[in-house]
């Protein structure tokens, strides 16, 4: 099975919501008073998403800021286990200790 490439939280913001509605960056920033340094860094996957860019984000498009958090944490717990995938699989659950 092929496993799926790993997306950051800003490329699905630049593709499926600022070229998607043609919002430029800059428009976005000035829009939301997010830093435009801050939503440059997202959409080339340098930067997180923080909670206050989630709120500021969901109250411009209209969504939850759980969409954006949800988006971060799915990338941040993909890119973990690639990193310490094996290690992690090793750790004996808690119930395997009291059998």
């Amino acid at each position: 099975m092929t496993r799926l490439r790993n997306i950051h939280p800003g490329e699905i913001l630049n593709e499926e919501f600022l070229k998607e509605l043609a919002i430029t960056a800059y428009r976005l920033a000035k829009e939301t008073g997010i830093p435009q340094t801050r939503i440059s860094g997202i959409i080339k996957g340098n930067r997180r998403i923080t909670a206050d860019t989630a709120l500021r984000f969901s109250q411009y498009f209209g969504n939850s800021p759980r969409f954006w958090l949800g988006l971060q944490d799915d990338y941040d717990l993909e890119a973990e286990m690639l990193l310490k995938g094996k290690e992690i699989s090793e750790i004996r659950s808690f119930s395997a200790h009291t059998t």
